[in-house]
């Protein structure tokens, strides 16, 4: 795409990295946010190196004013916006009956609030390019179990979400769609394992066997699989999805 310019959020590690360096190929500029500054900058260089121009901005989006400094320095420095990828976000994994309210509401502020503020606050950017929009679920939306409930009921209220913004796209010209990964080999993932093993009399060659096992699935995703599905999402050649859940997972959802 000539002078398109892209968002990602959570774009310092895993998904939103490999994302980030994959639309590299597509935009002339990425717009980069995560809080880690350092981690950016290597990103960034990443970007550059595919080919885009990367603007790196650190700040945590569960502040309610990151949103409007995201979209007003984008649009200020680029002139529009073309595609939002909201990957920000992770919802700790604490057993249904140990959660507090608060580690209930600082799970959903970053991946459901912070998401919510910024393609609010890009709507009309996107309007003016017809742009898309894609939100990061997940496949606990689906399946919920006691240790995930949070993150079940973050990942389900943003396909929810995803849909209210999608039937508001369809009349504006914006497309809006939700990604719904299983499990995925990230550096998060690795670091879960790298202390679960030791602590269940395990190798972290071990661990890292047993989750999927007891998924069903025959490995774990990688993050550049994702990356490329989302490419996909936001190019011409899916213009007319919208409103739609992707699942990649491997098979884990049984169900239908």
């Amino acid at each position: 795409m000539n002078d398109s310019v892209a968002i990602v959020t959570g774009a310092s590690q895993g998904i939103g990295r490999s994302t980030a360096i994959r639309l590299a190929r597509d935009f002339s500029a990425v717009v980069l946010t995560a809080r880690n500054r350092e981690a950016l900058q290597e990103v960034e260089a990443a970007v550059r190196k595919s080919g885009a121009e990367p603007l790196s901005l650190a700040l945590d989006l569960s502040q309610a004013e990151a949103p409007e400094t995201v979209i007003r320095t984008t649009v200020e420095r680029f002139g529009r916006i073309d595609a939002l990828l909201n990957i920000a976000g992770a919802v700790p994994q604490i057993d249904l009956f140990e959660m507090t309210d608060q580690q209930w509401a600082t799970g959903m502020e970053l991946k459901l609030h912070g998401a919510r503020r910024l393609t609010i606050w890009a709507w009309d950017a996107l309007k003016q390019s017809k742009g898309s929009v894609v939100f990061m679920s997940g496949s606990a939306a689906l399946d919920p179990k006691p240790a995930f409930a949070a993150v079940a009921a973050t990942n389900a209220a943003i396909i929810a979400l995803a849909k209210a913004f999608a039937e508001q796209g369809i009349r504006d010209g914006v497309q809006v769609n939700s990604i719904i990964p299983g499990a995925v080999m990230t550096g998060r993932r690795r670091s879960f394992l790298e202390k679960w093993a030791p602590a269940h009399n395990m190798t972290v060659d071990e661990a890292t066997k047993k989750f999927p096992e007891e998924a069903g699935i025959a490995r774990y995703g990688q993050p550049e699989e994702i990356a490329e599905l989302l490419g996909f999402m936001v190019s011409p050649a899916a213009k007319w999805m919208t409103g739609t859940s992707v699942r990649m997972d491997g098979g884990e959802v049984k169900g239908i």
